[in-house]
């Protein structure tokens, strides 16, 4: 490194060649005054260690234990006796141009973290808020029920049997929905362990457009497979897991889907070890804004008709913890008018 770099100039570097010039100038002006050699050197030698000796003590002393004062600030450091070798030697070595860049970086770095706890505040405020409307809900209509009975129907043969049956389904969803929740944050905290098994994933989905049959035929929706997906594939996954995944997605699939419409899966061969899985509709679809977030607890894209249809609000979620629990992604495709589609990897199993 040249004496000259003034890019990583140290204290003691700096100081000695501020001392060199000004004990050089000294001297060569002693010389021209008195034009004798020993005087030159002794203004010399007694300017450049007096110099050197308070330009290094003042820089030492006040900007770079300012500098240091910074550093520990910003990397939170407390440091003992062998750490001060390190504050000592080390960080002083660094240039002003330095050391403002790594406080910029960390500026950076704070701004950040502080832009995702804002995020995070502003998701656990709606959270709580949807959570809170998501039981208010099914707890109103059964106090409502309740009273009503208490207030004298529940003389009243005609209307008790009904209002009671309606505080069972209400409370019945609440269940689902407390449900749904311990489950979520079973998974967030990896508490469900994921029992890996090979089996045939066209045949789950078969089972399960039997269970739905009568479902869709209430709407006239068709259930079938995607026209050259019909070879069977093999998967490697928690078959109860993914079991899950299908039915919220099939759920989903007849409770927005259009009436005489189709639902249709495909399973494809994405390379050597991945087997991609997908559940399309040709209901109203999604609008583009809605799409980053449909898979967020209670999120509703259209909350007067999803609520109105029923459901906790929890089934994307529990779709999105469940195939990323297996190390897998999954994604959503839609448009307003043509229909949506949710997919999503598994590993291959063995043939």
């Amino acid at each position: 490194m040249s004496v000259l770099d003034t890019k990583n100039l140290s204290p003691r570097r700096l100081s000695f060649i501020t001392a060199l010039i000004i004990s050089t100038a000294n001297a060569l002006l002693s010389l021209f005054l008195h034009q004798v050699w020993y005087i030159p050197i002794f203004v010399f030698a007694v300017t450049f260690g007096i110099i050197y000796y308070l330009y290094n003590y003042t820089l030492q002393r006040f900007i770079y234990r300012k500098i240091k004062i910074i550093y520990k600030f910003i990397y939170q450091t407390k440091a003992t006796k062998k750490e001060e070798f390190f504050y000592d030697n080390i960080l002083p070595q660094k240039s002003i141009d330095e050391v403002s860049e790594d406080v910029q970086r960390w500026a950076m770095q704070r701004k950040d973290e502080i832009d995702i706890l804002k995020a995070n505040e502003q998701f656990r405020k709606e959270f709580l808020m949807n959570l809170a409307h998501e039981l208010r809900t099914p707890i109103f209509s059964v106090q409502g029920y309740v009273d009503t009975l208490l207030g004298g129907a529940l003389e009243d043969e005609e209307v008790n049997r009904k209002f009671l049956n309606n505080a069972a389904k209400s409370i019945d969803r609440l269940v689902r929905l407390v449900d749904d929740l311990d489950e979520i944050s079973k998974l967030e905290v990896g508490k469900i362990p994921m029992i890996q098994e090979s089996f045939p994933i066209h045949e789950l989905i078969k089972d399960l457009y039997e269970e739905f049959s009568l479902k869709a035929k209430e709407k006239d929706i068709q259930l079938s497979f995607k026209k050259g997906t019909e070879r069977p594939l093999i998967v490697n996954a928690d078959k109860q897991k993914i079991k899950q995944v299908l039915v919220n997605l099939i759920e989903n699939a007849l409770k927005y889907g259009n009436e005489h419409g189709n639902i249709v899966a495909g399973c494809y061969e994405m390379d050597d070890k991945h087997v991609y899985i997908e559940i399309s509709d040709d209901g109203p679809g999604i609008s583009e804004e809605h799409l980053p977030r449909i898979f967020e607890r209670f999120y509703r894209a259209d909350r007067s008709r999803s609520r109105a249809i029923g459901g906790t609000g929890l089934g994307l979620a529990i779709v999105k913890h469940v195939i990323e629990a297996h190390g897998q992604t999954v994604n959503v495709r839609s448009k307003p008018g043509v229909g949506s589609s949710f997919g999503f990897t598994l590993d291959r199993g063995d043939q």
